[in-house]
């Protein structure tokens, strides 16, 4: 099961064969965020409290495009229960 913290590699798309960590999970839409991977350009309209432009954020991944990675540093086996 992936979760937020973990190490992932992606499998498909533009980012395919990088490796980065989850920030966040969308499990109604089995989605995730993986640290800046994946990255888009959002338009922001300028407002009093905000100063508008151009910014890059991550967008969403679907869960069947990414993998576990063992984390060494954390030394536990991760598992895949199918």
């Amino acid at each position: 099961m992936i979760k937020k913290g973990l190490k992932v590699k992606i499998l498909t798309g533009k980012d395919k064969l990088k490796e980065g960590e989850v920030i966040e999970i969308d499990r109604a839409s089995n989605r995730a965020k993986v640290k800046e991977l994946n990255m888009i350009k959002k338009h922001v309209k300028t407002t009093k409290e905000k100063k508008g432009g151009i910014f890059s954020k991550e967008n969403f991944i679907h869960i069947s495009n990414l993998k576990l990675i063992d984390d060494k540093k954390k030394n536990k086996k991760t598992e895949v229960k199918k």
